[in-house]
């Protein structure tokens, strides 16, 4: 197996009483670190909005095509709402292995709000990916799903806020001309904030490859393509909030959410109950993988119990390449090595400007304008 990195690792009191050392934040993010931070001692609740937001993960993949093209946004180029098979990977494939949720965080902001507002420059005409409401399933459908993404979502996003400004602290002091307080400002009042829920289905054991057994098979894609459930990439907005996986047998756990239907005397909304939970993935290969600064393939796990943060392209334009955004992908669960249908489960909130502020002062380049180049690249023509 490729090497196990751990991962810097801070309390999120030391975030709070801004504590965390200029040190360690390099470690986390610099030059020449894995660009990730571990917070642990997270709110208590969060346990168990992880395990509600991420089972939703298996009901709402497994929901009847019929179902699924409603919460589709072809317009959207599938950046809100349900998407399987709309992007393009490396080498110009179709991901076909994983489906994916998009919401819009706006409501952090504004309970209100489903999406961000229309600028003089970007409207729902123009940029539809950034400006188009959410399209949330019905009750009757999936009861409690919208909810419980919501408050998964909130939480994280709090915890990027405190991430946020520890990285100014040490960007005014290293950076001439940063602004106070810039990306706390950012994270916290941003209506382009995006969720992306994710359901990595079960490997066929029919197309599945033979399970790589050596350190050198994952590093040079033998036995499969390394990273074949999620190419390799690099986030574009500044941090990117996940959640550990969720590993679920499919072929020993009903994932087929039942008929609902909530009367006005109901007191209380209604929520599915949260799926059993494996230990951990039968394939110990299978998981986060960040390539380092060296060109090393490393494994990264996130402990259940905590949220980590990645850096993303815009983060590296604001901070002037002080913090370095990292290559990463996702290997899958080997069908060859568990004798169940093992689904894997997350939650990646990716931060981001406003779509009018420059991430990039030099050549004032705004968020809008960098983000319209990513989708172009990622989505299928």
């Amino acid at each position: 197996m490729a090497p196990i990195a751990q991962a810097v690792t801070v309390s999120l009191q030391e975030l709070k009483d801004g504590t965390v050392s200029f040190e360690k934040l390099q470690q986390a993010f610099g030059p020449d670190s894995l660009g990730i931070l571990v917070v642990k001692d997270v709110p208590p609740e969060f346990a168990s909005l992880r395990h509600h937001a991420l089972s939703y993960s298996s009901y709402l993949g497994n929901l009847p095509k019929s179902e699924l093209d409603k919460l589709e946004n072809e317009k959207a180029k599938y950046l809100t709402g349900w998407s399987l098979g709309k992007e393009t990977l490396k080498n110009g494939q179709v991901d076909t292995l994983k489906g994916s949720f998009y919401a819009n965080c706006a409501f952090y902001v504004d309970p209100k709000l489903s999406c961000a507002a229309p600028t003089e420059e970007f409207n729902t005409d123009n940029f539809p990916e950034y400006l188009s409401s959410n399209i949330w399933p019905d009750d009757a459908t999936l009861p409690g799903f919208k909810n419980s993404v919501e408050d998964l979502c909130r939480l994280i996003i709090d915890v990027a806020v405190l991430v946020a400004r520890a990285c100014d602290r040490f960007a005014e002091k290293e950076i001439a001309g940063y602004p106070n307080g810039y990306l706390e400002k950012v994270v916290s009042t941003s209506t382009t904030t995006k969720a992306r829920l994710l359901h990595y289905f079960p490997e066929d054991p029919a197309n599945a490859p033979p399970a790589p057994t050596k350190a050198s098979e994952i590093a040079n894609g033998e036995g499969g393509d390394e990273d074949d459930w999620c190419a390799t990439h690099l986030d574009h907005g500044c941090l990117t909030g996940l959640t550990s996986a969720m590993f679920v047998d499919e072929a020993k756990t009903p994932v087929v959410a039942p008929a609902f239907e909530q009367t006005l005397a109901d007191s209380k909304p209604l929520k599915l109950a949260p799926l059993p939970e494996l230990d951990a993935s039968p394939d110990p290969a299978s998981g986060l993988y960040i390539k380092s600064r060296t060109g090393q393939t490393v494994q990264v796990k996130i402990p259940r119990d905590c949220i980590a943060f990645q850096t993303g392209e815009a983060l590296e334009r604001i901070t002037e390449g002080k913090f370095k955004a990292v290559p990463h992908f996702v290997r899958g669960a080997r069908a060859s090595m568990s004798d169940g249908r093992i689904a894997r489960n997350t939650l990646a909130v990716f931060t981001q400007p406003n779509l009018g502020e420059e991430v990039d002062m030099e050549q004032h380049i705004t968020f809008g304008e960098f983000a319209r180049g990513i989708v172009a690249k990622n989505t299928v023509s």
